[in-house]
């Protein structure tokens, strides 16, 4: 996959993750992962304004987020699935937007998927390299 540049000043990590606020109370089972939606910045960087209602589609039909929290079995090699190149927390991964169930974590309705690790598809370096 060739390197996009990316549509912000920064890693939009941080931004995400301080938008969640903490998820120290959260504790996640089995194979299930919790992964923040990403929903791209207002303005690119070729200047194209993004309404509001495009950036909510974003949130509600994300492709890409950043993994989160994890369960203990998530991302266990099995012999058929996982290998050395699992995601971890802080990956940002994709999947497919019917996968897996909006979540509200404090407060922030929509912000969040609860996914098994199955229904990720792969990870990227930065989420402005799929859509």
């Amino acid at each position: 996959m060739p390197h996009m540049e990316m549509q912000h000043d920064t890693d939009p990590k941080q931004d995400l993750l301080d938008k969640l606020g903490d998820l120290g109370g959260l504790q996640v089972f089995h194979n299930d992962v919790v992964v923040a939606t990403y929903v791209r910045p207002n303005t690119t960087k070729g200047g194209i304004i993004l309404t509001d209602q495009y950036r909510e589609e974003d949130r509600i039909q994300g492709k890409v987020g950043l993994v989160v929290k994890v369960g203990a079995n998530a991302f266990e090699p099995d012999g058929t699935w996982w290998s050395d190149g699992s995601p971890t927390v802080g990956s940002w991964v994709w999947y497919r937007p019917s996968d897996g169930f909006a979540l509200t974590l404090n407060g922030k309705e929509g912000h969040c998927r609860v996914l098994k690790d199955t229904s990720i598809r792969g990870t990227v370096e930065h989420p402005d390299q799929i859509w």
